[in-house]
């Protein structure tokens, strides 16, 4: 039996072993006949923000390393006025995606910055309500479309938290207070499930310590039911390492929840002071990236995909800015430069993703019953016969699957 064979090393857990039967419309084994088979998309969620700048050069460089799309829809930005919303451009870029075969998910719902100014002037029984509503409409207008979400951004520091330019201190950060975080997240979470039951719900939070594991364990013991644990990992100020990556991902691992890396980044220039203790309150005019960072961040993050892509428990990795031009902070964490040129750490990730966790188009004859051998990193596939195709999907681990050609 002829073998298409991409196998990654060392990630037999990322590995599916599968024998495919091609049939006809008829149910007939496919015998003896040449095809081909062509990867399309890993299950693993290799992610970045949607691209935001650039046009089409910069949208085929996106989709030609990443598979999944994190679509911003923070309120304040989304609906400045009460009742007008970006919904419309909104729509117009997750569906642009969708149909270039691309996973969305959208960040976040509940969120105390980037904040509705008019939300925080309201009696806070209202803004409850208005907050409600805000669940509501985006998890159900978007359902089909979007069905990933973030539903509570940074719930550890939610309600202490205080940084408000007009003096009114923020809306969800009192009803954080008010309820406390188990009871807003629970708030969340039945909003987003009763305004679509299929989605993907993600807690999301930047806190990687003992205060994010706790409420973790007091959001499932009060049965509140959320999908994965989204961990965030913005390395402005240095890589940490394969160690800590591991350290992390294993504790968070007893859940048995997936995890998710929902925001990552490596600068590749100059690294901010060690003694900042929030990233926001480092700002600067100008943060070039240099061409000994960009040797730096190509180095790093090949290393820091390889650790998170070991670990069992890690289902999803979202790269945070896709660009020198709007990335967060005005850092170099792109990994196209302000140019719209790719930085090396570019081709180093897509050497890793598209190249040594994928499986280039392999030419295959089927034997005697139709059948052919597939090794290679889960995902989507498609075989291809005498001007028909059809697409399979090809989970982690021993399979027999059959498909049958239109």
């Amino acid at each position: 039996m002829n073998t298409a064979t991409a196998a990654p090393q060392g990630l037999r857990h990322r590995e599916t072993d599968a024998v495919v039967r091609i049939v006809d419309a008829q149910g007939a084994p496919l015998a003896d006949a040449d095809v081909e088979v062509v990867q399309l998309r890993h299950a693993f969620a290799f992610g970045c923000t949607a691209p935001g700048s650039g046009g089409d050069a910069m949208l085929a460089r996106w989709l030609d390393l990443f598979d999944t799309a994190t679509l911003t829809v923070y309120w304040g930005r989304y609906e400045p006025e009460r009742g007008r919303t970006g919904e419309a451009e909104l729509r117009r870029r997750a569906r642009d995606l969708a149909d270039r075969g691309v996973r969305l998910k959208g960040h976040p719902l509940v969120w105390h910055t980037v904040k509705a100014p008019w939300v925080d002037r309201l009696p806070l029984d209202e803004a409850e309500a208005a907050l409600r509503g805000r669940i509501r409409r985006e998890v159900g207008g978007f359902a089909g479309l979007i069905d990933a979400w973030d539903v509570v951004n940074e719930a550890v520091i939610m309600p202490r938290f205080e940084n408000e330019p007009d003096g009114i201190r923020n809306a969800v950060s009192r009803l954080c207070e008010k309820h406390g975080r188990v009871e807003l997240i629970r708030l969340a979470v039945d909003e987003a499930r009763a305004a679509n039951p299929r989605a993907q719900l993600v807690l999301n939070d930047f806190d990687l310590g003992p205060d994010y594991e706790r409420l973790i364990e007091e959001v499932l013991d009060a049965g509140v039911h959320i999908d994965a644990i989204g961990l965030q990992s913005h390395m402005h100020q240095g890589y940490r390492g394969e160690e800590r990556a591991a350290e992390v991902s294993e504790r968070f691992a007893r859940f048995g929840l997936p995890l998710h890396w929902t925001e990552t980044s490596l600068v590749s220039g100059a690294l901010m002071p060690a003694e900042i203790e929030d990233l926001n309150d480092h700002v600067v005019d100008d943060w070039p990236s240099t061409p000994d960072g960009e040797e730096r961040q190509a180095e790093e993050i090949v290393r820091h995909y390889r650790s998170l892509v070991a670990h069992p428990s890690v289902e999803a990795v979202t790269y945070w800015g896709f660009d020198d031009e709007t990335a967060w902070l005005g850092a170099p964490s792109g990994l196209i430069r302000r140019d719209g040129m790719p930085k090396p750490a570019y081709d180093a990730l897509r050497s890793l993703i598209r190249g040594e966790w994928w499986l280039a188009p392999a030419r295959l004859r089927t034997d005697a019953d139709g059948r052919i051998a597939l090794r290679a990193f889960a995902g989507a596939f498609e075989v291809r016969a005498g001007g028909r195709s059809a697409r399979f999907e090809a989970q982690a681990g021993p399979a027999e699957l059959r498909v049958e050609l239109p």
